[in-house]
């Protein structure tokens, strides 16, 4: 098995992720092999919280051009982790 700090990326923190905290949902980038049990042993490990959903999501990367030139932006992953009532808000994100 991977190393839990391996298969979670980053958070991701926007305004509509903020919103979704108060409904104790989380969101964070993955890496695109995850599945979700993967990503739900993960978060558990790392957090000492109990997880009760995962929704994942493919972004395509956006096509992007500089000057003559054009490219992709790298395909992403995501996952909205949603914890039990009874287990504790995420730490660092309180901070923001």
């Amino acid at each position: 098995m991977k190393d839990p700090r391996d298969i979670i990326k980053r958070p991701i923190i926007t305004e509509n992720t903020a919103d979704l905290m108060a409904d104790k949902k989380y969101t964070f980038e993955v890496t695109k092999e995850a599945n979700k049990s993967q990503i739900k042993d993960a978060i558990e490990e790392i957090f000492s919280v109990k997880v009760v959903n995962v929704n994942t999501m493919n972004r395509k990367g956006k096509f992007k051009r500089m000057g003559r030139y054009g490219g992709f932006r790298p395909n992403r992953k995501r996952a909205i982790v949603q914890l039990s009532e009874d287990s504790k808000e995420l730490d660092f994100f309180e901070t923001l």
